[in-house]
């Protein structure tokens, strides 16, 4: 590496230190690149880490905790004055961002990767700008991710948003969600457990308008015992800030009705990080929705610059930019591979869990499919009996001709994990035999898969086809 005060030489750089630009920088350097990561914030991890899986995932799992705790009579178990101390929730919220992103900044620097802190801008196809220092590079990768959408100009924006929410500052009476979605649904329901009465707008008909009607309906129909209203179909016209929280101007049926609520959270999804990059100084090309172009590879239309991650095309998932990095870097380093994959796992944490990877239902109606389906409930397997969680369902859907599998869902308890075994049959090319024939332990709720695609077969034993 040639230094100089103001510029500096490098074989690779990566931009962002989110799951896909950390473990890019990673896989580079352990492959012999020289690395430079450029991060705008003081913390390693990116959104994900800092601000959304993580800190989100340890407030469901102490929610969960509490009404389990709660709901444990039923087993005879009887837990007297369970309560929540914000402030220790807030602080082990905290300690888990602190550790694993100080685990990255060790990880970085064993494996020598340089850090510089700043906001980049390409000044041209093989260089950009930090600050005020010119840095020339082989080959670069774009991982700088996404940011909340606000609501439109003209509403009030001092609202939360899922970042404020996570930052647990209190815990008001009443909430309002603007947004159905994963995060909307999956903050609501922290909140709604930590004592906030919770009210849900969607702008679609239906919460959760991505997943398969049938396994949203299982979560939506429990979820919405907890829930203090949810009105579907319907759009926050205002919200307008008062001395105790704020008055929301609501259209729903073209009828308008006002509500108050002591904070508003909006959850209204993402857009990528693609702007302010000085991109127009490159050959590369941004499309619709402010996506970065790629190809299989990883790479965009400039031949020495990728993009990974939420920036670039596809679904904005922590897994798939982690998977996008190793690729990329693998590419820069000569390697022969692309980012093939048939099956991207997609999982929504809220009570129940729902899950599913490859094929949904509803897509192969929209591409015209014949599909085998095999349904299987949780009420007829013995680990869900056992622990007392039967609202859940797993389905494998195949194809009719070879019983290849195609796609897996499930919503249930700890949906989340179990999904693997469906991304991993999917992408090894497995049958419905496959499944069927691997022994699954029992009692356990993996034993669900394999009933499932056992039904698909027709040869369902607990529960016979048709």
């Amino acid at each position: 590496m040639v230094m100089g005060t103001l510029s500096q030489e490098v074989e690779t750089v990566v931009i962002g230190s989110g799951p896909g630009g950390y473990v890019a920088a990673l896989r580079l350097a352990a492959l012999g690149k020289e690395v430079l990561l450029i991060e705008r914030n003081k913390q390693y991890g990116g959104t994900c880490l800092l601000e959304g899986c993580i800190p989100s995932k340890a407030l469901i799992n102490a929610v969960e905790l509490k009404e389990s705790a709660e709901n444990a009579d039923k087993f005879g178990i009887s837990f007297s004055g369970v309560e929540v101390d914000h402030n220790k929730l807030r602080e082990w919220t905290d300690g888990v961002v602190s550790t694993l992103s100080g685990g990255i900044a060790t990880l970085l620097k064993k494996a020598g990767v340089e850090v510089m802190c700043g906001d980049a801008k390409f000044t041209g196809s093989n260089a950009l700008n930090v600050g005020g220092n010119n840095i020339e590079f082989e080959d670069c990768i774009i991982a700088t991710g996404s940011s909340l959408n606000r609501l439109p100009e003209g509403i009030d924006q001092s609202v939360w948003s899922s970042a404020d929410a996570l930052k647990l500052k209190e815990v008001p009476e009443s909430l309002l969600v603007v947004g159905g979605g994963y995060i909307g649904l999956e903050l609501g329901l922290v909140y709604q457990g930590l004592g906030s009465e919770v009210s849900v707008v969607e702008f679609n008909p239906r919460l959760l308008a991505g997943a398969d009607f049938d396994l949203a309906d299982i979560m939506i129909k429990r979820v919405s015992k907890r829930l203090t209203e949810v009105m579907t179909e319907s759009r926050v016209l205002n919200i307008e800030p008062t001395n105790n929280g704020f008055d929301v101007k609501i259209s729903h049926n073209d009828e308008e009705f006002e509500r108050h609520y002591d904070q508003v959270l909006v959850a209204i999804g993402r857009a990528p990080n693609s702007d302010n990059l000085g991109l127009e100084n490159t050959k590369v090309v941004i499309g619709d929705g402010g996506f970065i172009e790629t190809d299989s590879e990883c790479k965009t239309a400039d031949a020495h610059i990728y993009a990974i991650g939420d920036v670039a095309t596809g679904p904005m998932l922590a897994h798939k930019a982690s998977r996008e990095g190793k690729v990329a870097a693998e590419v820069i380093c000569g390697e022969k591979v692309e980012f093939d994959n048939r099956a991207i796992p997609a999982v929504v944490f809220t009570d129940p869990e729902i899950s599913w990877c490859g094929l949904t239902e509803r897509r192969a109606e929209e591409l015209g499919y014949q599909i085998n389906i095999g349904r299987f409930p949780l009420t007829a397997l013995g680990r869900a009996r056992a622990i007392g969680r039967t609202d859940g369902m797993v389905k494998v859907i195949s194809e009719p001709d070879t019983n290849l599998i195609l796609g897996v869902g499930i919503v249930g308890p700890h949906a989340s994990e179990l999904i693997s075994e469906g991304a991993l049959a999917i992408e090894m090319g497995a049958t419905l035999a496959d499944l069927t024939d691997t022994i699954h332990p029992h009692p356990t709720l993996s034993e669900a898969v394999m009933e499932a695609a056992e039904v698909a077969a027709g040869i369902g034993v607990h529960l016979p086809k048709g």
